[in-house]
């Protein structure tokens, strides 16, 4: 099957809440950020929710900053602008926290989810998110799980699985599913192992901020 219409929905009873969930991805080109987006429209649409994902236009060199945006709902999506006030934060690249306004528009309930070895703290982001919920922000090493279990630098598939254990929106078997319509077995298998490390290990860190 092919990535999901950008407004579509299926029959299954979604986990997520009754209100419009919005998702913005910074990263940069050759990251996967725009089909990280697809595919977690894709987990939403085999929910039963709608589910629209795009990309920003402009350039998406390899190296550049990229954004692209997801949107998931019970009701039929009409909006069509970028993503200007986010529930979830995604950001591919930790190096974009010095050249892109990444936190604009996020407000307190926000999730922000980082791919980075370091905490908020030691990244300097501690007077920002101190006001936010503890259990609403992580930090994960998506970048080396690609590498363990792709063999490649491209951390989107990771961050779907941290996604999905962060903020309940989706199920990691929703994700999975979305893994394996879009890529060959192989390569698929690979991934699901990489999302499935991710979201284990993001739960685990859930499971300490509540206690």
């Amino acid at each position: 099957m092919a990535a999901a219409p950008a407004d579509a929905m299926s029959q299954q009873k979604p986990i997520g809440g009754t209100a419009m969930f919005q998702v913005r991805i910074h990263g940069r080109g050759g990251q996967g950020v725009v089909s990280g987006a697809e595919l977690l429209s894709v987990a939403g649409f085999l929910e039963g929710r709608f589910a629209q994902a795009f990309p920003s236009f402009g350039s998406e060199r390899m190296g550049t900053p990229v954004i692209a945006y997801c949107r998931l709902d019970e009701k039929e999506i009409r909006l069509r602008e970028p993503v200007l006030e986010p529930d979830a934060l995604i950001v591919q690249d930790a190096t974009l926290l010095h050249q892109v306004d990444l936190f604009a528009g996020l407000h307190r309930g926000s999730y922000i989810l980082l791919n980075s070895t370091r905490s908020f703290g030691e990244l300097g982001l501690s007077d920002f998110t101190g006001s936010f919920r503890r259990a609403r922000l992580c930090t994960v090493h998506a970048t080396q799980i690609a590498i363990e279990h792709v063999g490649r630098a491209v951390p989107n598939v990771p961050l779907l699985g941290a996604f999905a254990a962060i903020t309940g929106q989706v199920r990691l078997e929703s994700v999975i599913a979305a893994i394996r319509e879009k890529f060959p077995h192989v390569v698929a298998e690979k991934n699901v192992a990489a999302a499935t490390e991710a979201y284990a290990t993001v739960s685990k860190l859930r499971e300490t901020a509540d206690a």
